[in-house]
C-alpha cells in the first residue's frame, strides 16, 4: 500500500476518533506528498526512498520547534510538536537500534581503512547511504566520531 493510501486511511480514522493531534499530523505527511509530486514533474509518483526522506523531515522540524518551545518555556507546545513527531514517526521503517547501527559503522570504518577523523566524510557518506531511513544522521554521526576520535 503507498504512503499516500496509508496516510488517507489514517486520517479518516483520526476524523472518526476526532483526534486533532493526529489529523494535523497526517494532513502535514499529505501536503508534503503533493508538494513533493509536484515538484518530480510528470510521474508524480514517489519513490519509498523519498517518503522516508520526506517523513524524516517533517519528523526533524517537530522534535527542532519542540526544543525551541522548551527553551522558551512553553511545554505545552513542545508537547503537540512531539505527539505530532510521534504520529509522523508511524509512517517511518523500524528504526534500528545503537549497537546495530555500531556493527554497520564499524565494517564500513574496516572496509575503507579509515583511521581518524580525517576520513568522517568518507565514513559519513557510506553509513548515511546504507542507514537511510533506519538511522537519524545525528545518530550516525555520533558513533563515527566516536569510531574514528
Amino acid at each position: 500500500m503507498s504512503l499516500q493510501t496509508e496516510v488517507m486511511t489514517a486520517m479518516k480514522a483520526a476524523m472518526k476518533a476526532k483526534d486533532q493531534n493526529a489529523l494535523a499530523s497526517l494532513r502535514a505527511i499529505k501536503s508534503a506528498i503533493l508538494t513533493a509530486q509536484t515538484e518530480s514533474g510528470a510521474s508524480g509518483e514517489l519513490t519509498q526512498e523519498e517518503e522516508v526522506k520526506m517523513l524524516q523531515k517533517l519528523v526533524k522540524q517537530r522534535k527542532d520547534s519542540a526544543a525551541i518551545y522548551q527553551d522558551q518555556g512553553r511545554d505545552e507546545m513542545a508537547q503537540e510538536e512531539l505527539a505530532q513527531a510521534e504520529v509522523i514517526e508511524q509512517f517511518l521503517p523500524e528504526q534500528m537500534s545503537e549497537e546495530e547501527i555500531e556493527k554497520v559503522v564499524a565494517s564500513i570504518i574496516e572496509k575503507t581503512g579509515a583511521s581518524g577523523m580525517q576520513d568522517m566524510g568518507k565514513v559519513m557518506g557510506l553509513a548515511s547511504q546504507e542507514l537511510a531511513g533506519r538511522a537519524d544522521g545525528k545518530t550516525i554521526s555520533g558513533i563515527v566520531k566516536k569510531k574514528l576520535g
